[in-house]
C-alpha cells in the first residue's frame, strides 16, 4: 500500500505543474476562465491520450483537489477503482460510464455536458469516450488509481 500511495504522490506532483503561474500561486482563492487553463500530458496513471489541467490544490498532497481532463475520441479507460470518493463533472462532450469489474461499451450511461457522477471509494467503474471531452473532477488527494486488473494499469507498460 505504501508502494501505491507513494507511486501516486510522484504522478500528484506532476500534475500540480500543469497549474498556469497564476493559479500555482493562488491556492487559497483561484478564479479561472477555460482559456487560462494550460494542458499538459496526462497522468501515467491513465492510458495515454488524455491531458490534464489541475486548477485547485495538490493531487499529490492531502485536501481538496480539482482536475480537468480532456480525453481524446476513441478513448478508454479499464474498469478500476479509486480510494476516496470523487465527483465527475462533464464539462464538454459525452462521458460514457459502466458500473462493474468488466468492460462493456454496451453497458455504459451516456452523460452529457452538465452531467455529473459521483462515487463512493471502491467503486468499480470504466469509461468509454466516443468524442474528445472534457470532464472536472473534484475530490480529496492524494489521488489513486487501481485497476481491476492489473495488467490494464499503463504504469506497468512504461
Amino acid at each position: 500500500m505504501q508502494s501505491f500511495i507513494f507511486k501516486a504522490a510522484l504522478c500528484g506532483s506532476a500534475l500540480l505543474l500543469s497549474l498556469t503561474p497564476a493559479l500555482a500561486q493562488q491556492q487559497q482563492h483561484v478564479m479561472a476562465n477555460a482559456a487560462d487553463m494550460t494542458w499538459k500530458d496526462g497522468p501515467p496513471s491513465l492510458p495515454k491520450g488524455a491531458q490534464m489541467s489541475v486548477l485547485y490544490g495538490d493531487p499529490a498532497k492531502d485536501g481538496i483537489f480539482v482536475m480537468r481532463l480532456k480525453l481524446p475520441a476513441n478513448y478508454k479507460i479499464p474498469p478500476h477503482t479509486h480510494p476516496v470518493d470523487e465527483v465527475v463533472t462533464i464539462i464538454d462532450g459525452e462521458f460514457n460510464i459502466g458500473m462493474g469489474p468488466q468492460f462493456d461499451a454496451a453497458k455504459t450511461t451516456a452523460l452529457k455536458a452538465g452531467g455529473i457522477i459521483a462515487m463512493a471509494p471502491g467503486t468499480q467503474h470504466f469509461v468509454q469516450i466516443n468524442q474528445e471531452t472534457v470532464v472536472q473532477l473534484s475530490t480529496r488527494g492524494p489521488w489513486g488509481i487501481s485497476y481491476v486488473n492489473p495488467a490494464d494499469d499503463p504504469r506497468k507498460s512504461q
